[in-house]
């Protein structure tokens, strides 16, 4: 034997490896519409961009029949690659493997690439495709869960990290996408929950199919657990793609600033897209798509808490994260479910220096009892902490309404917003005049003889002395009322203005958000 039969084996050795659980594992997937863990990343990557290491790593376990189930790479292809010509770390686990299950091994090898990805400065991506824990190797691939978990934990906010749910995913597989940023799902082949519909049926006597228990639709919608869902593999790793186009590679670094096409920033159709009238409804994201540059937004959790619209887009090239009330929903109120939503995203978008600009239409905090006892005085406290918190570049946008104690939550002056703008049609006040008027010219009303017509003119008289912008222009809380066709020109000069923003906060550990 020479040197080339050593590497003609090497060879032999890999595309064993390549082959994972062997050609009746690998159709059996494709026939359930799945891809390979391969195929994923070849997919998701920069075309020949992929460098697998610990392609030989094996589980060293001999319990309940294991030593005699030998497959190396053990369930798992790790590596890095490039997306969009930036480097990139993944991990892909391959369910033709014992099932994608995860052991110590397995877990070792998803470790080794986070602390690289974060030694590096470079985004982590996992791609998610398991049964959970591998029950032969007991508390060893518990401990591995929990070795993977410490790294989500500890490396947040410093390197962007993404899970994408690509098969059912159950048991501790589905902490660790929780700790990440943003989670994708693909419809009616991935499932995230806790106890399976079995163990469910068993303990509670419930009935219910793995995709209503926690398909892609249920976390996308119900839950709130995902941000992103398709209906194809294909479709989602271009989504997240995209993504990653709008993200720094880590919190020491900036977002990529593109060059756009030259165009006319004066906007004479957006005064007439949001109705003059407090109460008339419209799409937030009319106002965003004449804001932005053409094209650029790109929403997170679309289908979850509704009233609330969170995403990135680019203005001027340069990205922002956006939070918008939506009064299509629910008027544009807060809820317990857009608090949440709202904070996660602006913390995430603090975290790595993408500045926030917020378009604020919001009647207040969403009344109810399922929304007291629920939590909703916590919850909403979140986005008061989350904005407070933030030292990006914050921008606010006043479109029409701007009441109560969500005013002062959506990035108001007081809580560290750098610039308010409204627009002359604005109302900033405690409640609403039609409220307000109730309250504070009750006896006025309630003794007249015509009292309809005192109510009218008495909410008059409120909108005028009070809520009107100019009010809270003249007290510095706002900084500028302005025509709503210059709002894209306002923004730009305003980014280009916070480019170079610094600011501090008192030193500490880490503050304790009230979750």
């Amino acid at each position: 034997m020479d040197i080339y039969d050593k590497i003609n084996e090497l060879y032999d050795k890999r595309r064993e490896v390549e082959l994972g659980g062997g050609d009746k594992k690998i159709a059996k997937q494709h026939d359930k519409g799945k891809l390979t863990a391969r195929e994923r990343i070849e997919l998701l990557v920069d075309e020949g961009s992929f460098v697998e290491i610990n392609t030989f790593m094996e589980h060293r376990c001999h319990d309940f029949g294991l030593g005699e189930k030998k497959a190396a790479g053990d369930g798992v292809v790790t590596g890095y690659g490039k997306v969009n010509g930036r480097p990139i770390y993944l991990f892909s686990q391959d369910f033709t493997v014992f099932g994608g299950a995860l052991g110590e091994m397995h877990a070792k090898k998803i470790a080794e690439v986070m602390d690289l990805a974060y030694q590096n400065g470079t985004p982590f991506i996992g791609l998610n495709d398991s049964g959970g824990a591998r029950i032969q190797e007991g508390v060893n691939s518990l401990d591995g869960y929990g070795h993977v978990f410490y790294r989500n934990a500890i490396y947040s906010g410093v390197i962007p990290q993404i899970s994408v749910i690509l098969g059912p995913c159950a048991g501790g597989a589905v902490y660790s996408p929780a700790i990440t940023d943003f989670v994708f799902m693909v419809q009616k082949t991935s499932q995230m929950f806790i106890t399976g519909p079995k163990v469910i049926e068993t303990v509670t006597g419930e009935k219910i199919s793995s995709e209503n228990l926690g398909g892609a639709n249920v976390h996308n919608s119900i839950s709130g657990n995902a941000h992103f869902s398709a209906e194809t593999e294909e479709e989602v790793l271009k989504q997240v793609r995209q993504l990653l186009s709008y993200l720094p590679q880590s919190n020491e670094k900036h977002p990529e600033v593109v060059d756009i096409e030259e165009r006319d920033d004066y906007l004479p159709d957006l005064a007439d897209v949001v109705p003059f009238e407090a109460i008339r409804p419209y799409d937030v994201r009319h106002v965003i798509d004449q804001v932005t540059d053409e094209g650029s937004f790109f929403e997170v959790q679309q289908s979850f808490a509704k009233n609330i619209v969170v995403g990135f887009a680019r203005i001027n090239g340069q990205v922002v994260g956006l939070v918008c009330n939506q009064p299509k929903y629910m008027a544009g109120g807060l809820d317990i479910n857009s608090s949440d939503k709202a904070a996660r995203f602006i913390r995430f978008c603090d975290s790595f220096n993408i500045p926030i600009v917020t378009f604020e239409d919001v009647t207040g905090f969403f009344p109810g009892v399922n929304q007291e006892h629920g939590g909703i005085i916590r919850h909403g406290a979140k986005i008061l902490y989350a904005y407070s918190e933030a030292t990006v570049p914050k921008i606010t946008v006043i479109l029409r309404k701007a009441y109560g104690g969500a005013y002062v939550a959506l990035n108001s002056r007081s809580i560290g917003a750098d610039m308010v703008y409204a627009w002359p049609n604005a109302e900033i006040a405690v409640m609403g005049p039609e409220g307000a008027a109730n309250i504070i010219f009750s006896k006025e009303i309630n003794r007249s003889d015509n009292p309809q017509q005192t109510r009218a003119e008495k909410i008059k008289e409120y909108r005028e002395k009070f809520a009107n912008p100019y009010v809270a222009a003249s007290q510095g809380i706002v900084d500028d009322i302005i025509d709503p066709r210059e709002t894209r020109i306002k923004l730009i000069q305003a980014l280009e203005m916070l480019k170079t923003k610094k600011e501090t906060r008192p030193a500490k550990k880490h503050g304790n958000i009230p979750l």
